[in-house]
């Protein structure tokens, strides 16, 4: 069976940035850096994302969204949205 993973994507000082969380290892964690803090990256620029890192969306998985405050205490500060989606390796190749 294909292990599954976590992808996340989120904003920051930077900008949008994509990664694949990998708990229980001492691998870095693969990621990508759309190098702009807007628009959102696309559903087709993330998916080129993850296939550029070696990873593809589970069959019938779909992006969900969630925002927090910059400032968890401060909820007046600047909203930060992070997205999350089950992932799983291409097959073939390794990431």
């Amino acid at each position: 069976m294909t292990q599954e993973f976590t992808a996340q994507m989120s904003t920051g000082a930077r900008g949008w940035r994509l990664y694949v969380v990998l708990l229980n290892t001492f691998e870095i964690w693969p990621e990508h850096d759309f190098g702009r803090a807007a628009p959102v990256p696309t559903f087709t620029e993330r998916a080129a994302a993850l296939t550029a890192l070696g990873y593809e969306l589970v069959p019938g998985a779909e992006w969900e969204w969630c925002e927090t405050p910059d400032i968890p205490e401060d909820l007046s500060s600047p909203v930060c949205l992070i997205a999350t989606v089950r992932v799983r390796s291409r097959a073939g190749v390794d990431a």
